[in-house]
């Protein structure tokens, strides 16, 4: 349940920045976040714990950068979240070995995944309105967030069916 939230976060996080930064042309860099996104998801199945600290902390001035040299804010929201999101994952599945045994662990996992969920949809609400304040939806917003949308759903039925 968590590593496929987890991987699904990270692959839209870090897509989300590429791909933000790829629109404006500096395609380079959009490489190399792929290319780290790709080490973050390696990094899961090693247990190194640290990437995702990492990771944390150079979006931090990705979206930064971005929002100041007004990339489009959708990209920077969502990469961000997202990038949190994952990060968030890596640290709760960390705890959740220190879960006594009495204690009931998926449904601790689905609380925690429910309450970071909203967060992230309010997140990506807020981004939407930003953007349309600013004139600034892109045409592939719309399938994105229907993308999103639908993957949350499918998890949500997933996690109800078990």
């Amino acid at each position: 349940m968590i590593i496929a939230a987890l991987f699904s976060s990270l692959v839209i996080g870090v897509g989300s920045f590429a791909w933000g930064y790829a629109q404006i042309g500096l395609i380079v860099v959009s490489r190399w976040m792929i290319a780290f996104g790709i080490f973050w998801l390696i990094s899961i199945w090693q247990k190194w714990r640290w990437v995702s600290t990492l990771g944390v902390l150079l979006a931090i001035p990705f979206a930064i950068f971005g929002l100041w040299f007004n990339f489009i804010i959708g990209w920077m929201f969502s990469g961000m979240i997202f990038v949190l999101f994952a990060w968030n994952l890596t640290e709760f599945q960390r705890k959740l070995k220190f879960a006594l045994p009495r204690d009931d662990i998926k449904a601790m996992t689905r609380r925690h995944l429910a309450r970071i969920s909203l967060l992230a949809l309010a997140g990506l609400l807020l981004a939407s309105l930003l953007m349309a304040l600013r004139g600034q939806i892109p045409s592939e917003w719309g399938p994105f967030m229907l993308g999103v949308f639908l993957l949350s759903l499918f998890q949500l039925i997933g996690w109800f069916r078990r």
